[in-house]
C-alpha cells in the first residue's frame, strides 16, 4: 500500500473508531455532495461532480456536525489539519482549516498528503507552535514530526472544529462529507458522516 493510501486509512479509522468494530477493509474514498434521502441505513448522495451515490452507513454510525471557529480559537498546542495550496514562493495557503477535538490527538496520524478539495492541494495535519490574527487574516506555525513551517490563513478561510450530531442533519439538501471505503464490489460503506449544521458546511 503506498504511503498516501497508508495515511488516508488511518485517518479513515481514526474519524470512524467509535463505530467500527472491527478494522476497515476497503479503499478510502473522499465523498462530498449534499443528501439527496437517508433510507434506513443507506445514505443517498449527490457528489459533486453531479453524480448520485448510496453510501451503506454501519449500524451504529456516527454523526459528526461542525461549528465555526476563527483563527482566534487556536492556540499553541492544537492539532489542526489544514487543507492549502503551496504558492510559487513555497508558502502555504490555507483554503480551509479544522481544529481537532482532544481525543483526535495521537489518533489521527500527523503528516501531510495530496488532497483532492481543489487541484495541486495538501492536507496537512500538524500540532501548532505559534499563531497569529489580524483582520487581514492570520498566520499559523504548525510542526509536522520533525518539520515546521507557515501556513497562512486568509479572512475568507473557513475555519471549524467538530460536534457531536445525530441522524437528524442528514436531510435533503445538507452538506456533507464522508471518507468511505469502497469495497471490492464497487460499493461504498462508512461508519461516520461529517454533516452541515446551523448553515456550517464541512468544508474539508
Amino acid at each position: 500500500m503506498r504511503p498516501t493510501a497508508i495515511f488516508a486509512a488511518l485517518l479513515t479509522l481514526a474519524l470512524t473508531a467509535p463505530a467500527f468494530a472491527q478494522a476497515p477493509q476497503g479503499t478510502p474514498t473522499r465523498i462530498r455532495g449534499t443528501v439527496e434521502k437517508l433510507d434506513g441505513n443507506n445514505l443517498m448522495v449527490k457528489s459533486r461532480d453531479g453524480s448520485t451515490v448510496t453510501i451503506a452507513l454501519a449500524p451504529n454510525y456516527a454523526v459528526r456536525a461542525v461549528v465555526k471557529k476563527s483563527v482566534a480559537d487556536i492556540k499553541p498546542g492544537d492539532f489542526v489539519a489544514s487543507t492549502s495550496v503551496k504558492g510559487p514562493d513555497g508558502k502555504y495557503k490555507a483554503i480551509e482549516l479544522h481544529i481537532f477535538l482532544p481525543a483526535q490527538k495521537g489518533v489521527v496520524p500527523e503528516g501531510q498528503q495530496p488532497w483532492d478539495l481543489v487541484p495541486d492541494s495538501l492536507m496537512t495535519n500538524a500540532i501548532v507552535t505559534g499563531v497569529s490574527a489580524a483582520p487581514q487574516g492570520g498566520t499559523m506555525k504548525v510542526k509536522v514530526k520533525d518539520s515546521e513551517f507557515e501556513v497562512s490563513v486568509p479572512p475568507d478561510c473557513p475555519v471549524v472544529t467538530y460536534a457531536p450530531g445525530d441522524a437528524s442533519l442528514l436531510k435533503p439538501g445538507a452538506v456533507i462529507f464522508v471518507i468511505a471505503l469502497k469495497k471490492p464490489d464497487g460499493t461504498l460503506a462508512s461508519a461516520n458522516v461529517t454533516a452541515e449544521k446551523d448553515g456550517v458546511k464541512p468544508p474539508m
